[in-house]
């Protein structure tokens, strides 16, 4: 009787065990012919068709899937971002992003010089894991939480930064005005993490900042090229000129670049008659941006440039080395020689796609090279951060004297 009994639980459990076994192979046998039968269906038509009947079924397969089995529950709208991102990452390049209608208002906001954030500028490196602060804006929560250029942001507001984009940090970083984002950073010099709390402010990015220094040396720093920055650089420049400047020095230190527009307006106000930059597409096709030369500097220039120092600001400092109407000066600039097109969507999102590659009046293509300054000077971080000495700066000065240019040891 015992025999019997074990004998008939031992074949419902392997009745059990073969029922889940069975509705196992059926699950995934409807979700392998759901794929097979859009690869039939696709038979005989273009490849684009064939591609885009087999993708959207096998997306859907991977949404069910996930639907099913996945612990924490599913956000439709953040999965489609996702996709849709992850198309752009594909292409493997760190300057082509999607951007979802909320990332595309904030991006024209930036690029309009007025937002609500912390006052720091924000670069990352193509091989970089984490974004840089490049720089920071006078009189802005950041200047006062003592953020410095060169502090690496490991975590915002406790989210790992490991792996994201700028505009992600900037997203994570701007906010409600009044409110505090605490910032993670590693600084150079310092054994641990720095948890630094800054408030949230609205920053009317003045790109732009001059004054006169001894001997009639007129000194104008751009930080960023956005909409606001052409009058801004022409009042600077006027008011130079107003008190009889003798020799001019451009400060492109930490200037990540910005608008192509904005930096030739510039450039047509320093440059001779000629080419101030071209552009090449992936089909040969080259498209010039001229000056005129109407406006030409009239006085000896030094142009202050850094690793930091990218996209719009090699531009201008590339042709100013080009056509030698200026010394170059620091160290060598970051080397991004392509260009970016925002291409706008019906639903409000965009894509970012690099679709040209620039070169120097003479031809010089600076992608992944930069361009190395006429004198080399690293900059003593720890003599600014001790005495606010800017060695850079006070080596341009000395420069317009005659006198020797002292590199930092």
């Amino acid at each position: 009787m015992e025999k019997e009994k074990n004998g008939y639980w031992s074949g419902l459990l392997s009745g059990l065990l073969l029922a889940v076994l069975l509705l196992g192979c059926l699950y995934v046998g409807k979700q392998v012919y759901g794929i097979y039968e859009a690869k039939q269906i696709a038979n005989g038509k273009e490849q684009s068709e064939l591609l885009s009947d087999y993708t959207t079924a096998k997306i859907k397969v991977i949404e069910d899937t996930i639907d099913k089995y996945y612990l924490t529950g599913t956000d439709l709208a953040t999965m489609e971002n996702g996709l849709y991102s992850g198309m752009v990452s594909a292409l493997g390049d760190p300057y082509s992003v999607y951007y979802s209608a909320q990332e595309l208002e904030e991006i024209q906001q930036k690029t309009e010089g007025i937002y609500y954030g912390i006052g720091a500028y924000i670069s990352k490196g193509a091989m970089d894991e984490f974004c840089t602060i490049s720089g920071i804006i006078k009189n802005t929560p950041a200047e006062e939480a003592g953020l410095r250029a060169g502090d690496i942001i490991y975590e915002v507001d406790g989210v790992l930064a490991q792996g994201m984009e700028t505009t992600e940090i900037v997203t994570l970083i701007k906010g409600e005005e009044g409110t505090t984002v605490t910032l993670t950073l590693i600084r150079e010099g310092e054994s641990d993490y720095l948890n630094i709390p800054v408030e949230r402010r609205k920053i009317e990015s003045p790109t732009v900042e001059w004054e006169m220094k001894e001997n009639k040396i007129g000194y104008i720093q751009i930080t960023e090229f956005d909409d606001v920055t052409t009058d801004q650089f022409a009042e600077a420049l006027a008011e130079c000129r107003g008190k009889e400047m003798t020799g001019l020095i451009l400060d492109l230190r930490g200037n990540p670049g910005g608008n192509l527009s904005t930096v030739c307006e510039i450039a047509r106000m320093l440059l001779p008659k000629g080419l101030i930059v071209y552009t090449e597409d992936k089909y040969g096709e080259r498209e010039e941006y001229t000056c005129d030369g109407n406006h030409q500097i009239d006085v000896p220039m030094v142009v202050l440039v850094n690793g930091y120092s990218a996209s719009a600001s090699e531009i201008l400092a590339g042709a100013i080395q080009d056509y030698g109407v200026g010394t170059i000066m620091g160290t060598t600039t970051f080397g991004k020689g392509i260009v970016q097109r925002i291409i706008s969507l019906s639903d409000g999102s965009a894509v970012k796609l690099t679709v040209s590659k620039y070169y120097t009046p003479n031809g010089n293509d600076i992608h992944e090279k930069g361009i190395v300054p006429d004198i080399e000077i690293e900059f003593d971080t720890e003599g600014y951060y001790v005495d606010k000495t800017d060695n850079q700066l006070e080596n341009a000065i000395q420069y317009f004297s005659g006198e020797n240019v002292k590199k930092a040891e």
